[in-house]
């Protein structure tokens, strides 16, 4: 059974009821190896046609669905037809060649990219696959199709009239009626990367910038520039993704996800889209400073930054007392608990408003108390009631009450039957996701909660492989940092590695002021994320070498990571399970390459070398 995307529940509402039709046919009567769209264009990019058809064996076919009925034509030659409309006569393109059109401007898009198209010989230059169009007539059956001269105009073998997409019609026969619409079939299958080109041209708001950051918010390219711009290695979101990220539609959405699974990058294609669809703004809130300073930065460059407001929790608070001329709580002990308390207060006064925004996105939600999520819940225009809520309990690190206490209808969250769990892992190689599990499930253990609260999930790989993580033990710390400082000189001398894509992760600050000695020492470039200043400017694109907590490292991905001070975890009378949980998420930062370090015989150590 074939999925439609956006999912077919999710886009009812925008269909005439021939396009309902036909997308249901789609789903029923196709197998699981089809791809097809029903096309919702984000932003100013071209719209193909209602419906893109994509199988690795037959092709791309483009299709336009029309509603008339044999008596609203009134006339139709090549280029055009005169229909009557409830407003009178009106003259629109003939469907085919509107649909033919579009087909060929993707064609010569598609024809662009090298790794399409023959390489040599007498097809050199033409696709490696073959392309076709059609027409489906939904309120005109074959009978009435033959009774008539349209298809001097719609040639039959390009039509799919209404008759030829009711349910009991045969699957064989209906994939035979769009398969007639193509002149040749080709002996060679497309690839699954070839594929994924396919996706990355179709659908720029899908594409993955291949950078080292992982874009989160992609650029939409310009036609004439997609000859100079195209990459020889492409990375677009998988299908379970794609389909997640168009078909969120109204009211509370919850994405339970591992770490490296792709919810950022769902949740930078929503406020691509919703941007461009309301008039209040929308409020992304997150735990972590540094990602908030990502995430900030980067809507900043997508030009949406207006729109789009991106905020740490605890820094909002701060901005709504501001705003509204509430005083703040005075400093000293438990002063963030007293700012959340103030506008908590100020809310249920009425002194701060409520359904402030036409949207609400909450990264990192496992780190966020219930208080935290009531008060967020309550910022949410009820006219939209839009609220999509990031979670992976695994990585719940901060110490708040445990995400599992507390089921998420009881602060407002109103997402049953809207849950998706993202299980695969896509950041890390499968060398350092097995090696960051096979530590982390001595301490933490699937569980299968209802919809409601929040589960653990087991991480499952892509399948991307890449080099073993080392572990190294030193006689002190300033030995360890020495050796780190080494490794990343080394691999920017000979691997030619930039800075900007190397991180050491810590336990601890002191062990931050020393690698920051160090490598200064060696006079090599870094941005120490030392405190609140220095974490709001992080810039992950800036040529140097990030040095940071393992709390700051939440959110971010590096090619290269050290992850420092092993030896000295669990630290005191920490929760070992809440360590565990840190080191985790220190470890799953690195997509290539993990160094893991220490200067102190712990348990930690004593399991990741046994």
């Amino acid at each position: 059974m074939a999925k439609l995307i956006p999912a077919l529940n999710s886009c009812l509402s925008r269909m005439q009821a021939g396009e309902k039709r036909f997308a249901r046919r789609l789903e029923s009567h196709l197998e699981d190896d089809y791809l097809c769209w029903y096309e919702l264009p984000v932003g100013k990019r071209q719209r193909y046609s209602d419906f893109i058809v994509l199988h690795p064996h037959r092709g791309l076919l483009l299709l336009e669905v029309k509603d008339w009925k044999l008596d609203t034509i009134r006339s139709m030659n090549k280029s055009s037809a005169t229909i009557l409309t409830p407003q009178g006569l009106k003259t629109v393109s003939n469907p085919l060649e509107q649909v033919r059109q579009c087909t060929y401007q993707l064609v010569n898009r598609l024809q662009k990219d090298p790794q399409l198209v023959v390489p040599s010989g007498r097809y050199r230059g033409r696709l490696v696959f073959p392309y076709g169009y059609g027409v489906v007539l939904s309120h005109i059956t074959r009978r009435q199709f033959d009774a008539t001269d349209l298809g001097e105009v719609l040639p039959a073998h390009q039509t799919i009239c209404k008759d030829e997409m009711v349910e009991s019609m045969d699957a064989e026969a209906f994939q035979e009626r769009l398969w007639n619409m193509f002149n040749v079939q080709f002996p060679q299958p497309l690839s699954l990367p070839q594929i994924d080109r396919i996706r990355w041209h179709l659908f720029p708001e899908i594409r993955i910038d291949a950078g080292s950051q992982g874009e989160l918010f992609p650029s939409e390219l310009e036609d004439s520039g997609v000859d100079e711009l195209l990459p020889d290695m492409i990375k677009v979101m998988d299908r379970q993704q794609e389909l997640l990220a168009r078909s969120l539609g109204e009211g509370h959405r919850v994405i339970h996800g591992v770490a490296g699974s792709g919810k950022t990058l769902i949740l930078g294609y929503r406020c691509l889209f919703l941007a461009r669809q309301l008039h209040k703004p929308i409020l992304v809130l997150c735990y972590n400073i540094p990602l908030a300073a990502r995430l900030r930065e980067l809507v900043n460059r997508r030009g949406i930054g207006d729109r789009v407001q991106i905020y740490h929790f605890h820094d909002w608070c701060g901005e709504q007392l501001r705003l509204y001329h509430v005083p703040r709580p005075a400093a000293g002990d438990a002063y963030f608990d007293r700012l959340v308390e103030t506008v908590i207060e100020a809310c249920g006064q009425g002194r701060i408003p409520r359904a402030q925004y036409g949207a609400v996105m909450i990264d990192e939600g496992h780190d966020f108390a219930p208080e935290w999520l009531k008060l967020v819940v309550d910022m949410v225009d009820p006219e939209t009631d839009s609220l999509l809520l990031l979670y992976d309990d695994a990585q719940s690190i901060y110490g708040k009450q445990n995400a599992l206490d507390f089921s998420l209808s009881s602060v407002g969250v109103k997402a049953r039957g809207r849950t998706t769990v993202l299980k695969l892992n896509y950041r890390n190689t499968d060398e350092i996701l097995a090696f960051a599990y096979r530590f982390a499930r001595r301490y933490l253990q699937p569980d299968d909660k209802d919809e409601d609260h929040v589960p653990l999930i087991q991480p499952e790989s892509s399948g991307r492989h890449g080099p073993e993580p080392v572990v190294k033990q030193f006689a002190s710390y300033a030995e360890e940092a020495r050796y780190i400082v080494g490794i990343f000189r080394r691999l920017h001398q000979e691997k030619e590695i930039p800075w900007s894509q190397m991180c050491v992760v810590y336990r601890a600050n002191w062990m931050g002021k020393e690698l920051d000695k160090q490598f200064a020492a060696q006079d090599i470039p870094r941005h120490c994320l030392s405190d609140s200043s220095s974490k709001k400017r992080f810039n992950p694109e800036a040529e140097s070498v990030k040095l940071m907590t393992m709390h700051s490292s939440k959110g971010l991905e590096f090619p290269v990571v050290a992850v420092s001070g092993v030896g000295s975890m669990p630290v005191g009378n920490v929760d070992p399970t809440a360590e565990a949980k840190l080191l985790y998420v220190a470890m799953t930062r690195s997509t290539e390459k993990l160094l893991v370090t220490a200067h102190r015989k712990s348990p930690f150590i004593h399991q990741l070398v046994s």
